[in-house]
């Protein structure tokens, strides 16, 4: 009887998976994944042990499905970036896209270890709706550069992939000396995201005469 109340209370809450996700978060940050399981979090969140296996049938795609969702936070801090900057000249957008990367990798540390994890991208097991996810927001990003290339904003001779993938690649490196501790201090870090917003800059200013 016991047993059949907790099975109901799991499937009358209201959004389990979302809460699975926000208290993995929570004991990845506060804990450790040492101390993180399914059956802990069912416990935790005052559900039957066995409900989370109802959204995720091992602690690696409940990880891939942490992983996943800082990819759409992430995509939807750079959108409103994008928005809140619609207009103004390409240095000054890029410049705010760079800070607002850097910023997002700073304040949002478990999801950004775990979408950018070795362990996670190294594994065979890693879900192909992560995989999807995260190749989908850099052909996005590709996609917009070809757009901005046709109406001129961006230089007709670049290869927009290529830069696609060195601008992912340097911000992701800046990122992760930051987050390791290598770079450290607000302003030097401010300054190096200026800096790289005007490398960034050159290498797609239509106005550039010479690469």
């Amino acid at each position: 009887m016991a047993q059949r109340k907790a099975r109901k209370k799991a499937y009358h809450h209201g959004d389990l998976k979302t809460a699975l996700l926000d208290e993995t978060v929570r004991i990845l940050r506060e804990e450790g994944e040492d101390n993180l399981s399914l059956r802990r979090l069912g416990s935790n969140l005052g559900v039957s042990r066995t409900a989370p296996y109802n959204h995720f049938d091992s602690k690696d795609s409940l990880l891939d499905a942490v992983a996943e969702e800082g990819f759409f936070r992430f995509q939807k801090a750079m959108d409103g970036v994008r928005r809140r900057h619609r207009g103004q000249s390409g240095d000054r957008v890029t410049r705010a896209l760079v800070k607002a990367y850097v910023h997002f990798a700073r304040n949002n540390v478990v999801y950004y270890n775990l979408m950018y994890g070795s362990k996670s991208w190294h594994a065979t097991t890693a879900s192909g709706s992560l995989k999807t996810t995260a190749r989908g927001i850099l052909r996005a990003e590709i996609e917009r550069l070809k757009r901005g290339q046709t109406r001129g904003q961006i230089a007709a001779d670049v290869d927009v992939v290529r830069y696609a993938h060195m601008y992912w690649g340097t911000l992701h490196g800046i990122s992760r000396l930051l987050l390791d501790g290598v770079y450290t201090g607000s302003e030097s870090v401010s300054k190096l995201c200026d800096s790289t917003a005007q490398m960034l800059w050159r290498q797609i200013d239509p106005g550039t005469t010479k690469r």
